[in-house]
């Protein structure tokens, strides 16, 4: 008989989160690596290289890979066999667990759960509760898989009921170049086949869990129809031409994971659950004999690059005027010194309800830069923690109204922008430039001092002020509307010209 103890179980989902919140797993590491050696595309390679000295960084620093640290959600199988020492249920084990992680001083992570969702959306402040879904199983052990998930992943998380006669395949490329670069490629998709609506979905995030191994499997070749789609999928998408951070390239996705389960014959139910560049997920077992310590990875796993953009143009944002803004061009990489505002969704909010009352802004936004992002609170001697940007796309309805009633210069985030933003863009002869996602910890050693200038209630969402030193952008959408993200993928896919554009 194996006996699970409370305290085991907390410590070690704990130490888990601490764990992935700056460790990638190695298979991640390793497949993005020979991406970069592969990938032609100079701006994909540029965001490549970021994200690998990013995630070395994060390892050295212990510190997280990502601002955004993450949804937690957790697959339990509990063996029919298992006793317990425990006052606690298994849910509330768990989320203490979340907690303690969360609130770790040595490293503490961004609260990011709201209670309430449709009303207040008040933050818990400790990241709980977790996502939790359980099996019983036959045998005498815990088996846990931990797992912080983006939100801006998340947020492009596509289902479908198609009809049995429909193609797959087809439906997949049709809505994977709609879902932007929100979701940081390059990733790995999940797809969940079949059962009903919720099985699929649950198919499709449990498959984002299993290691890498695409090119294992090409080698050796697929045995079954789900294998035979993941190969063909590897390869179409990759051959849309979205690349890295959206910006065009060889390599959109490291692997394309396929779970399948039975379904009605009335019924094709597919899932599709993107997982970012910021993949972070650790499986532990408890077998009785204690928590579970998870053996760090070797540093040598990660390729030695460094970083040193030789053609970027630097920008000081305290003196930067409308006519440098016109002479930015797609895809050139700036190096921003200066003072930087920030402000995300809820401060985009709360602009704009007082600019509809007339009231005035804590802060002069005339000629100055905004940066979309929600830090990580600081530890010790640094002044921020990581702060890489947040999907712009959520700001876009925003953009106008703050373009035209602010004076406001330029933007700052990540992924593209919709629209109607970009034609705010251009009429206002703004700026839209991108940040890489996946890169915060790289893009915090930029930023030299910090501090709130507005909103403070809103914790990680306050505007604060950063000053910052060379911190490494690319022109996404200039004065005159151009878009990187148009352009590049367009570009790519008919330099590798695989496969043809799929029409919605």
């Amino acid at each position: 008989m194996t006996i699970i103890k409370q305290a085991d179980l907390i410590q070690s989902v704990a130490d888990a989160l601490q764990y992935i919140s700056y460790y990638h797993p190695v298979d991640y590491i390793k497949g993005l690596a020979a991406a970069y050696e592969r990938e032609e595309s100079p701006a994909a390679k540029d965001a490549m290289a970021q994200i690998l000295i990013n995630s070395r960084m994060a390892a050295e620093g212990h510190r997280p890979l990502c601002q955004d640290t993450g949804i937690v959600t957790v697959f339990v199988k509990v063996g029919m066999n298992v006793h317990w020492d425990a006052t606690m249920s298994l849910d509330d084990m768990i989320n203490e667990g979340v907690r303690r992680a969360y609130n770790d001083p040595d490293n503490t992570l961004r609260a990011s759960i709201l209670a309430d969702p449709a009303g207040k959306r008040t933050n818990t402040k400790d990241n709980t509760p977790a996502v939790i879904n359980v099996s019983i199983v036959p045998g005498d052990k815990l088996d846990v898989i931990v797992a912080a998930k983006g939100g801006g992943s998340e947020a492009k998380s596509k289902f479908a009921m198609l009809n049995p006669s429909d193609s797959i395949v087809d439906w997949v490329l049709k809505t994977v170049p709609t879902m932007g670069a929100g979701w940081c490629p390059p990733g790995m998709l999940g797809i969940g086949i079949g059962g009903t609506a919720e099985k699929a979905m649950l198919m499709a995030k449990e498959s984002l869990m299993d290691p890498i191994d695409i090119q294992e499997l090409i080698a050796r070749g697929p045995s079954n129809r789900a294998e035979e789609l993941r190969i063909e999928l590897y390869d179409k998408v990759n051959a849309l031409g979205i690349g890295a951070q959206g910006l065009g390239g060889l390599t959109t996705v490291l692997d394309i994971k396929v779970k399948d389960y039975p379904t009605h014959a009335a019924n094709l139910p597919v899932a599709l659950i993107p997982n970012c560049a910021a993949t972070r997920h650790a499986h532990f077992v408890l077998d009785g004999s204690g928590p579970v310590a998870l053996d760090p990875p070797s540093l040598e796993d990660w390729p030695k690059l460094t970083y040193n953009p030789t053609n970027a143009r630097r920008v000081d944002l305290d003196t930067v005027t409308p006519e440098d803004v016109a002479s930015f061009k797609p895809g050139e990489v700036l190096l921003l010194n200066g003072k930087l505002l920030t402000g995300r969704d809820a401060a985009h909010k709360r602009m704009v309800e007082m600019l509809n009352k007339g009231e005035p802004l804590p802060v002069d936004f005339k000629g100055r830069f905004i940066y979309y992002v929600g830090p990580v609170d600081p530890v010790r001697d640094e002044v921020v923690g990581p702060a890489g940007p947040t999907t712009a796309t959520r700001m876009d309805k925003f953009t106008e109204q703050v373009l035209a009633q602010t004076g406001l210069l330029g933007m700052v985030g990540k992924a593209e922008r919709g629209p109607a933003a970009i034609e705010a863009i251009k009429k206002h002869r703004s700026v839209y430039l991108m940040a890489v996602g996946g890169a915060a910890y790289l893009v915090a050693k930029a930023i030299k001092a910090s501090r709130v200038v507005g909103f403070a209630d809103l914790g990680m969402e306050a505007i604060y002020e950063f000053t910052v030193q060379d911190m490494p952008v690319t022109v996404a959408v200039d004065s005159l509307g151009t878009s990187v993200h148009q352009t590049g993928p367009k570009e790519w896919q008919a330099k590798i010209g695989r496969i043809p554009v799929v029409v919605a």
